[in-house]
């Protein structure tokens, strides 16, 4: 029954019935975040947080939606002096505004207060203190940690599969459960998490479903690539694991690109799946069917630089060098920051069609510039010798 009260805990209490209602509504899990945290109940507010952010981060809502959203787990997290989340949140309001002075200023008060929160500067009497406080805190921390994460990685599960069984089967639910299962970090974890999703797909078809398989299975692969991409950069002559590598790298890229196939397919206004999709295309070497996703993805403002400079690129893999040089230039006199990451990007592609074009002068010239900024920046220093020892 919903109650008529005004204090915090009958607010949250009426939040949650609405909730209980209507569980993909999210506004009314807002509610519930909201409540929780004025009223001191961190628990709850800490787990419905958590919600709210995996579904932020997977929103498909206008930009203005999801930057209220992570704006109020922000504040949610600030409250409840979580400071790094709230950090994070902040970061992902960042993203979707990155000119937002006041933001960015809250970024750098909560970041000092994360720091403070983790060395405990604030509360020791001097920074020795703080070191051996850390450093006693470490030693109970190294045998609980793990213990702890993985008691909090099964009550999740505990908690979605309860939703299920109670018969809220939605699929904001489902999704919950998967992910739950998912973050486990285990095998059989993430077989469950596969199977709950391939099971919900057979029943709805909905594509909800094969969308978060395909990117479960993605992320499964960086995981299992990560190591040994760590273990090779130790070991350059272990030429097992560089096999290894090479298998899982090959497979990583036929999963994204039938991934971002079906995702292109089933969302065509989302010029982000078309960029995505254009990327795997041109692994796949297939440069005709990838020039024409960046020619969409390029009207989003936010892939228009970095669609250019792939487009270029497919046109320069396909030796259309001409053609390549013309749209790098035009991406370089789109990129706002000349000295970001993109642009040098950018500048590199464009010395290579010059050479490719037989102008190595004009190649030279860029290659020059861009060594005198970051001479390590690939192989800069290589082409600038093999010019000039050739009389370029």
């Amino acid at each position: 029954k919903r109650l008529k009260g005004k204090e915090s805990l009958e607010k949250m209490l009426n939040a949650e019935y609405l909730m209980a209602k209507d569980p993909d509504h999210l506004p009314y899990a807002e509610s519930v975040l909201t409540a929780a945290a004025e009223a001191g109940y961190l628990r709850t507010a800490e787990w419905i947080a958590h919600i709210i952010f995996e579904a932020a981060k997977v929103s498909n809502k206008p930009d203005k939606v999801r930057f209220d959203r992570f704006v109020l787990l922000k504040d949610a997290y600030k409250k409840m002096e979580m400071f790094t989340n709230a950090v994070v949140a902040c970061q992902c309001a960042l993203e979707i505004r990155p000119k937002d002075g006041p933001l960015r200023d809250e970024l750098r008060d909560l970041s000092a207060a994360m720091t403070m929160e983790k060395g405990k500067y604030g509360i020791a009497e001097s920074f020795r203190d703080s070191i051996r406080d850390r450093d006693a805190q470490d030693k109970l921390q190294d045998q609980g940690n793990v213990i702890r994460s993985d008691e909090v990685k099964i009550e999740a599960v505990r908690k979605a599969r309860k939703k299920i069984e109670d018969g809220h089967e939605t699929v904001t639910n489902i999704l919950e459960l998967a992910g739950a299962f998912f973050n486990l970090e285990t095998p059989q974890g993430q077989q469950d998490a596969i199977r709950v999703l391939e099971n919900a797909y057979a029943k709805s078809k909905d594509f909800t479903f094969l969308k978060r398989l395909g990117e479960f299975r993605i992320k499964k692969l960086k995981q299992q690539i990560r190591p040994l991409t760590g273990q090779i950069q130790k070991e350059p002559q272990d030429e097992h694991s560089r096999k290894q590598l090479q298998q899982l790298q090959h497979q990583l890229d036929e999963v994204e690109l039938d991934h971002f196939e079906k995702c292109e397919g089933n969302y065509p206004t989302d010029l982000q799946f078309k960029y995505e999709y254009g990327r795997s295309l041109i692994k796949a070497q297939q440069f005709d069917r990838a020039i024409p996703m960046f020619q969409e993805s390029q009207k989003d403002p936010r892939f228009k630089v970095v669609s250019m400079d792939k487009m270029g690129l497919c046109f320069l893999l396909k030796g259309w060098e001409d053609d390549a040089v013309d749209i790098f230039q035009q991406a370089l006199e789109n990129c706002v920051n000349k000295d970001s990451t993109i642009a040098k990007d950018i500048r590199y592609n464009l010395a290579r069609a010059y050479e490719a074009s037989d102008k190595p002068d004009e190649a030279l010239e860029l290659y020059r510039k861009l060594a005198q900024t970051d001479f390590s920046y690939k192989d800069v220093g290589q082409r600038i010798d093999f010019l000039r020892k050739n009389g370029k």
